[in-house]
Parts: structure tokens; C-alpha cells; sequence
């Protein structure tokens, strides 16, 4: 399988890295501002001889990247996030071109079965009315984006599963917290690679969940078994599709 990597930041150079490592070939890294890129935009150079394209830029250019890798009939992984009010505009161009695309909060594998875990955790708390419900995320000084795309993830599992929350606040709350409103809080400092927490508290005790990211390699080795995974598939589709075939379940 040969790749296209759209944005040579870090996530950029670790999904090379991994790609390497298994085998895969890079045969365009696409970044304009890159020096170290091998192209500088999406055209029929740098798509030549690509099955999938691998994504981590901007939210302000994901729409802008799918419309042109579309049109060269490359499927696509998107690790971008802070995006997703474009999610339709996104699945229409998918579908008329009749490529793959894979999306995600958070490729990382380990992410993504703590997800499984907070909603099952969920499920259980729905039941006992006494505890309450909270979660935070804290990232690097660098991320461009606030709360992270897998805090909001979690934040949705909880609405879906625990009856009593029915509202998102992810900022400053200067009152007090309604019954109904579940508060997702974030931090950003230093070189912090990604931490979330979702907490069940009550008078008696606390029970907290926690996942730690020790640096990009997690997310990376997602986005790299998410191209392995959509290669020769056609339709939209997000990480719990791949994740049904990898852990199981509905």
C-alpha cells in the first residue's frame, strides 16, 4: 500500500515513521509550508500512485482537502479535528465520487476502547442518581483547538447514556451548575501529548476514569491501521467502524 501524508507537522512525522515501520510506502508528503515536504499541494503529481491519504491539518482545510483528493479517486483518513460541522458537506463529496473516507476524534486504538469503557461505565452510572457526572482534557500550549475533538467524543457518550445530562458546557461557568448540565473542562500547557478524565462523584466517594497519552505514537499507529483498514473500501464511514472488526460489538 502506497500513502500521501497531507500535513508535516508532528503528527505528520510520527504517522511517516510508523508507516515505515510496517512496511508502507510514502510516496508524497504534502505540506506548503513544510521545507522538508516533498509537495507543497494536492494535484496529480503528488497523488500519483497513492491508495490512501492520510490527513492531519487544519479544521479550516479538511472540507478544501477532500474536494481535492477526491477528485483523483483517493481514499482518505482524517485525523484533523474540530471539524465536524462540516460533516455532511464532507459525506456528500464522498458519496459522488464513490471513494473511502475514515474519520476521528481520536484514531488512537487505546482511545478508543476507553470510550467503550466510559460508556458502559455510563450505562451503569444512569441507574444510580446519587453521583454526579464531570469530565476534563488537558493538551499541549499548541493545539488549535478547544475542547479536544475526544473530550467532546466522551462529553456525547455521557449525554447519550445518562439520562439526568442533557446539556454541554465545555466553558467558564460563572454560576451555579444546573442538574441537567454536564461541565467538560480543558487545560492547556506545556507539552502535555493528551490526558482526559471523566469522574462519577457522589457524598460517599469518587470514581474517576482516566486515559494518558505518553506521546503521538498511539494516534499515529490509528491513522496508520485506519489506511490499512479503508484501502480498497468505498463510503463514509468513522472509527467505530473499524473498531467493530478489531474488539467486536453492535
Amino acid at each position: 500500500m502506497n500513502i500521501a501524508i497531507v500535513g508535516y507537522g508532528r503528527m505528520g512525522h510520527e504517522i511517516e515513521k510508523i508507516a515505515k515501520a510496517k512496511g508502507i510506502d510514502v510516496v508524497s508528503i504534502i505540506d506548503p509550508n513544510a521545507s522538508d515536504a516533498t509537495h507543497r499541494e494536492i494535484n496529480e503529481d503528488s497523488m500519483q500512485d497513492v491508495d490512501v491519504c492520510i490527513d492531519f491539518t487544519t479544521p479550516n482545510s479538511v472540507i478544501d482537502s477532500i474536494q481535492k483528493i477526491s477528485k483523483f479517486r483517493k481514499n482518505i483518513v482524517v485525523g484533523t479535528t474540530g471539524w465536524y460541522d462540516k460533516l455532511e458537506e464532507a459525506r456528500k463529496i464522498v458519496n459522488q465520487s464513490n471513494i473511502g473516507l475514515i474519520y476521528a476524534s481520536n484514531f488512537s486504538i487505546g482511545v478508543n476502547v476507553f470510550f467503550k469503557i466510559v460508556e458502559n461505565a455510563a450505562k451503569i452510572i444512569n441507574n444510580i442518581e446519587d453521583y454526579d457526572v464531570y469530565g476534563y482534557e488537558l493538551h499541549h500550549n499548541k493545539k488549535i483547538d478547544s475542547p479536544s475533538g475526544t473530550a467532546k467524543t466522551l462529553a456525547e457518550i455521557l449525554i447519550k447514556n445518562i439520562k439526568r445530562k442533557s446539556k454541554l458546557e465545555y466553558g467558564k461557568i460563572d454560576r451555579k451548575i444546573e442538574p441537567d448540565e454536564l461541565h467538560f473542562a480543558s487545560v492547556r500547557a506545556g507539552s502535555i501529548p493528551g490526558t482526559h478524565i471523566v469522574g462519577f462523584d457522589s457524598s460517599a466517594d469518587t470514581i474517576e476514569l482516566k486515559h494518558v497519552a505518553r506521546n503521538r505514537e498511539g494516534f499515529a499507529l490509528g491513522a496508520v491501521m485506519a489506511a490499512q483498514w479503508i484501502n480498497g473500501k468505498k463510503g463514509f464511514y468513522d472509527i467505530n467502524d473499524m473498531m467493530k472488526s478489531i474488539i467486536g460489538g453492535e
